[in-house]
């Protein structure tokens, strides 16, 4: 006994608090992940967006260049 405690219930308190860091870590993780896979999905849509924006300005060019023909 330890100040007037069984010893299990100081295994317990460290138990509490290693688990609560252990969730801590497990949390920051996670938003690491998440944050990679966010940054990499706006990435895939910007590429999108830059291929339909050139698609476009193709297009808009060819059509100038057939109105100039006539």
């Amino acid at each position: 006994m330890i100040l007037g405690l069984p010893v299990w219930v100081f295994f317990c308190i460290i138990f509490i608090f290693l688990s609560g860091f252990m969730a801590y870590r497990a949390m920051k993780a996670e938003q690491k992940v998440e944050q990679q896979f966010i940054e990499k999905e706006g990435r895939v849509y910007l590429t999108r967006m830059e291929e339909e924006k050139e698609k476009r300005n193709k297009q808009r060019d060819h059509s100038q260049i057939k109105q100039r023909a006539r």
